[in-house]
């Protein structure tokens, strides 16, 4: 069984910044690639930034500049350092892992409950 744990999630007004983190643990052999993921009210869900074991990232358009996300290998965790918050960020913030449980088996995704992030104007 696999857990993530996220947190850092809140209230924050336009311009500010927050923390977001999330914690795996579990049957984990190794991860490959964490992201974050968000969803807005009436949206689809949508990739914001993801990291590779290796240290290789990837972020959306719109928040290139103003988040940075980060991971230490060694305690299966991953940041989202996000500023210059706008209301246009607001969305459910959701953990993904791409992980195997074993060396042998194909890598399998992993989904946190997710963590509120509101930017009020």
């Amino acid at each position: 069984q696999v857990r993530l744990v996220e947190s850092g999630g809140g209230l924050v007004q336009a311009g500010g910044s927050l923390r977001l983190s999330c914690e795996a643990s579990g049957s984990i052999f190794s991860i490959n690639v964490m992201a974050w993921y968000r969803q807005a009210p009436g949206k689809q869900r949508e990739l914001v930034a993801s990291i590779t074991s290796g240290g290789s990232t990837n972020y959306q358009d719109s928040v290139k500049g103003r988040f940075t996300i980060s991971r230490d290998n060694t305690k299966n965790t991953m940041s989202l350092q996000m500023g210059s918050l706008s209301p246009e960020d607001t969305a459910v913030y959701y953990c993904n892992i791409r992980y195997k449980s074993s060396a042998y088996v194909k890598d399998r995704d992993y989904w946190g409950q997710g963590t509120q992030v509101t930017v009020s104007s």
